[in-house]
């Protein structure tokens, strides 16, 4: 069973990033996380998505069942909200055939995992773009970025971290073996030379270490991801949340939850000086200033050894559930800027960056910003 107080504290910034406006009142709702009945973690979130469903609202239903199935599947009530949230999205998607978002089983030397695909055409292949969120984040919540990839000029990938949702492949120092593998998956259907890869926390790492040795990566995204002292720091080690120590032993396949255990044979992961100063591509990366699951020593790493990088400092908790809006705007504008974009829809989204970082910095000196 998992700390509570823990859920209701990191879910905050998922449910803020899927527009879940009446989070606070759910979660006020909640009193156990065992069992999938009233009052449960799984089963109040799990409700409110299947009265959506009833509404004909499956994508809204689909970002409930997703909170519902949080951190980690590990009962029956979960694993129930997974599938929902599968089949939700599914149900999304065959309605608006004009989105062209397809389902896209990836045959890999470790295994087969499924994703979420758009945009993929083999008589007119496109730039391909890799979305992936964290160690807690199923691929079914990127649904907006496939529904607009195509005003990009972009074939698009949605996929999971190894051990998440429906990708069985276990999580290992080796992992960013996974993201080659899905260029090679598609190499047919997209310009897989031109791959852009927008990567939030764990997944952020694993992008940069495929980066180091694939050189279809022509740029990195992230936002809060490790890249050495979270994994080698055992006094940094001592301050993470349960939460993240549990979900990373669920996607390594340990048995054992001891911090010790989890985080101290982490060490392998480590991207050291030598790989990040390989790199050769732009890494841009937003920064939370209160991270209490990154070390502030990863962002310095960047800083001092990648040749092009670029970083948005937030002050914030991980993820920077008050800033949300900000950081999708600040990640989209990095992207359009590293594929050299022109034109009226680059200029909209450049200008949209700069009118709302304006208003929270103008809403903070009359403290009115959060």
């Amino acid at each position: 069973m998992n700390d509570l107080a823990e859920l209701k504290e990191f879910v905050v910034v998922h449910a803020r990033g899927q527009r879940i406006t009446d989070y606070r009142g759910l979660l006020d709702r909640i009193h156990t996380d065992e069992g999938g009945g009233p009052g449960s973690w799984a089963g109040e979130w799990s409700a409110v998505g299947r009265r959506l469903i009833e509404r004909d609202m499956p994508l809204e239903a689909c970002r409930y069942f997703a909170m519902a199935r949080f951190p980690f599947v590990d009962g029956p009530a979960r694993q129930e909200a997974q599938h929902a949230c599968v089949d939700a999205f599914d149900q999304w998607r065959s309605a608006r055939p004009a989105l062209g978002i397809e389902s896209l089983e990836a045959e890999l030397p470790e295994g087969r995992m499924r994703c979420w695909a758009a945009g993929l055409d083999a008589a007119a292949p496109r730039p391909l773009l890799v979305i992936m969120g964290g160690i807690v984040s199923v691929k079914e919540l990127w649904a907006p970025v496939l529904a607009s990839v195509r005003h990009l000029g972009m074939s698009a990938i949605v996929a999971e971290l190894p051990g998440i949702g429906e990708n069985p492949l276990r999580y290992g120092p080796k992992s960013s073996r996974m993201l080659s593998g899905l260029l090679d998956a598609v190499a047919d259907r997209a310009d897989v030379s031109r791959t852009y890869a927008l990567a939030l926390s764990f997944s952020g790492h694993l992008a940069l270490g495929c980066a180091a040795e694939d050189s279809r990566i022509r740029g990195v995204v992230t936002a809060g991801a490790p890249v050495s002292a979270f994994f080698r720091d055992r006094e940094w080690h001592r301050t993470v949340p349960r939460v993240t120590i549990d979900a990373l032993a669920r996607l390594r396949g340990l048995d054992s939850r001891d911090r010790d255990d989890v985080l101290g044979s982490m060490g392998e992961f480590a991207l050291d000086e030598a790989v990040l100063e390989g790199l050769r591509i732009p890494v841009r990366c937003v920064v939370s200033g209160r991270d209490e699951i990154i070390p502030a020593a990863d962002p310095a790493a960047l800083r001092r050894h990648v040749r092009d990088v670029g970083l948005l400092a937030i002050d914030d908790v991980h993820g920077s559930p008050g800033h949300t809006a900000e950081t999708r705007m600040w990640c989209l504008r990095a992207l359009t800027r590293m594929r050299g974009l022109r034109g009226p829809k680059a200029a909209a989204v450049g200008l949209a960056w700069r009118g709302m970082w304006a208003r929270r910095r103008l809403g903070e000196a009359l403290g009115t910003g959060r």
